[in-house]
């Protein structure tokens, strides 16, 4: 987006300012900032296959995308785009993998709850645990790391259970059957944009 003080500039139409930037000329100032030791690691967000594949063929690559943070939810399961980052070494990490909060500047409040669906549902009463910890052990035993987002203690507790029970190769293919390609976060306002990554079906 356009550089200033605003966080999303936008246009007298309330259109958003894009601004062009190369992602390999970014990519090479992560670099940088490695090879001097301001991080240990550096990775992508809301990159689709297409766009890692332009970093990936970067001609004088150092270093690879560590990893690639999308929204990734039953929902949303992002199948595709796992197997590809697994098949590159890269980790998918998953945000909103309990769908999303109803705020509704950000999501369309139409789309359903996930935490509310029935199979979800079904899976946690069967292993005694919530819904929530369901969707959150069903990435984990995709290989996927999971950021859970709460500011209830007692949630942020109950998340950690996520370890005390598997689910097995019949709930993990129930889970995978809830896929409906829905985007809680669409970000809709960077449409037209010609990095905008959603347009792509992975």
């Amino acid at each position: 987006m356009k550089p200033g003080e605003e966080l999303f500039p936008k246009d007298e139409n309330g259109k958003l300012i894009g601004d062009l930037v190369d992602l390999c000329h970014m990519w090479e100032a992560l670099e940088k900032c490695k090879d001097a030791g301001l991080t240990k690691s550096i990775g992508v967000s809301n990159f689709n296959h297409k766009q890692l594949e332009k970093i990936l063929n970067k001609p004088g690559l150092k270093y690879k995308p560590v990893c690639n943070q999308v929204e990734c939810h039953p929902y949303l399961n992002q199948s595709k785009l796992l197997d590809f980052c697994k098949s590159h070494d890269i980790v998918l990490v998953a945000y909103g993998a309990l769908g999303s909060q109803r705020v509704k500047e950000w999501v369309n409040l139409s789309l359903p709850v996930l935490l509310e669906d029935p199979v979800l549902s079904a899976i946690a009463k069967k292993h005694k645990q919530t819904p929530a910890l369901v969707a959150l052990r069903y990435q984990i035993q995709r290989g996927v790391v999971v950021l859970a987002k709460s500011y209830n203690k007692k949630r942020i507790k109950e998340n950690i259970q996520v370890f005390d029970f598997e689910l097995t190769p019949e709930d993990m293919k129930a889970i995978d059957g809830l896929n409906r390609n829905i985007r809680y976060y669409e970000f809709l306002i960077g449409v037209g944009h010609p990095e905008y990554p959603f347009s792509e079906e992975y």
